[in-house]
């Protein structure tokens, strides 16, 4: 469990990023960078290495929580420190979308939800024709499942078998305004996904023990694309945020900053 142990902490201190960033923006999409950052944590540790050429590669596809990513290359010492209080701001690398032009390490431009899984799909084609055998992630809103572009993509990854390919469901059920399911509904998720053709595995995105099993078992798998379903909860480890559709995003005011960062373990 030590491992695990350290993989909570270091996300923690991500959570922690995209609180300093977003505050310091006055801007920016809090409750899915901080739903996702468990697993976006986990995979850069686990298997991107940017020192391999090569290398596996992340498709952000729910490109408003660039934060979470932003956090994570932080970590990796990807963006240094200085840059990170620039976000959104003008001339800066670090936009409220992801952009392969300011950040190389950025591994697909994205923002209009929807497109990220096809952009995925395509990546883990040309690995399967290169032999190569790193993985590419898929990171999708539930928000985004509601898009028909979404499915298509899924159809081909299973016709072409790419079990190179893990699409990341970030299930934490809400939107901008509402719950996710009340504009239209994704459930039975799960069944849906299967009927697809995808291996499915179904966590707690915010147990850290959960998503580091769920990718060792996606290593797995020889002749499925995976799809992990992670149920997160909007806006985790912060009290005031936490299933919260107001906190899809806004700006973060002293006094909630002080609490955030409390909430955190930051004295």
């Amino acid at each position: 469990m030590e491992y695990i142990d350290q993989l909570k902490q270091l996300a923690n201190e991500n959570r922690k990023r995209i609180i300093n960033m977003i505050y310091k923006a006055k801007s920016g999409h809090e409750g899915g960078s901080l739903s996702i950052i468990d697993m976006l944590t986990a995979i850069y540790e686990l298997d991107i290495n940017f020192n391999e050429n090569p290398r596996s590669k992340v498709v952000l596809s729910k490109g408003h929580t660039v934060p979470a990513q932003y956090a994570v290359l932080n970590s990796k010492g990807i963006i240094k420190d200085d840059e990170m209080n620039t976000l959104r701001m003008l001339n800066s690398r670090l936009q409220g979308h992801p952009y392969t032009g300011t950040i190389p390490e950025v591994d697909a431009t994205t923002g209009l939800l929807g497109q990220g899984l096809s952009i995925a799909v395509g990546m883990a084609i040309a690995k399967k024709n290169n032999n190569d055998n790193h993985h590419v992630y898929a990171i999708v809103g539930d928000g985004e499942m509601q898009e028909g572009q979404i499915w298509e993509a899924m159809l081909q990854a299973a016709h072409y078998k790419l079990n190179n390919l893990i699409m990341v469901i970030d299930y934490n059920k809400l939107s901008s305004y509402d719950e996710v399911n009340k504009s239209m509904n994704l459930e039975p998720l799960k069944k849906k996904v299967d009927a697809f053709n995808f291996y499915t595995i179904e966590i707690d995105g915010n147990d850290m023990k959960q998503v580091v099993d769920a990718l060792n078992e996606a290593y797995q798998v020889k002749d499925k694309p995976i799809a992990i379903i992670c149920n997160t909860v909007k806006g985790k480890g912060v009290s005031f945020m936490e299933n919260n559709p107001k906190w899809h995003n806004g700006a973060i005011s002293d006094e909630e900053y002080k609490i955030a960062m409390k909430d955190l373990g930051e004295e």
